[in-house]
């Protein structure tokens, strides 16, 4: 009897985040990520570098609003809340880390986080700074939001977001 009604409890936990998974990740985990987000940020603005003469010069051409807010952070490895077990999970599933999975670089805010090591050309800062762009048109939390959206319903390459950068990171690629 025991058995049946824990079997059954597992059985109705698993059927509410297949039918809820949505509102969980709303509810449960966007807010912790983009409070992490707005840690990270801070934390790069404090510690990262401004851009020189030429990476201002290509933030100027992609109008970008603030320029001289950007701040570059070399790290051994572009930060990931791996201490939070639910974003983490999550991040597993999204492909954002895990065996194998190298993230170069990613933009909080004004902060853009690239793994030392990176070839930060031309191309792939105009790619980061049409991040940088998309976050002054709205917000960090926006962007968050409909990043994660955009993942679950399209996949990174295809994601509206990422095409964008994509686009005009094709601009620059031999520049």
């Amino acid at each position: 009897m025991r058995i049946s009604i824990w079997i059954s409890a597992v059985l109705l936990c698993l059927a509410s985040v297949a039918v809820f998974h949505q509102q969980i990740i709303s509810w449960v985990v966007l807010p912790q990520y983009i409070a992490w987000a707005h840690e990270t940020e801070a934390l790069g603005l404090q510690t990262g570098q401004a851009l020189d003469e030429t990476q201002l010069s290509l933030a100027k051409t992609l109008e970008i609003k603030a320029p001289e807010k950007i701040r570059i952070v070399y790290v051994a490895e572009v930060p990931f809340p791996r201490d939070n077990f639910i974003l983490k999970k999550v991040g597993e599933a999204f492909g954002f880390i895990g065996d194998g999975v190298v993230n170069n670089a990613q933009v909080f805010g004004y902060s853009i986080y690239v793994r030392q090591g990176y070839a930060l050309t031309t191309a792939n800062l105009a790619h980061e700074l049409v991040h940088v762009r998309q976050i002054e048109r709205s917000s960090l939390d926006r962007i968050v939001t409909q990043h994660f959206s955009d993942l679950a319903q399209y996949g990174y390459e295809n994601s509206p977001l990422e095409k964008e950068a994509f686009a005009t990171e094709a601009l620059y690629i031999h520049k």
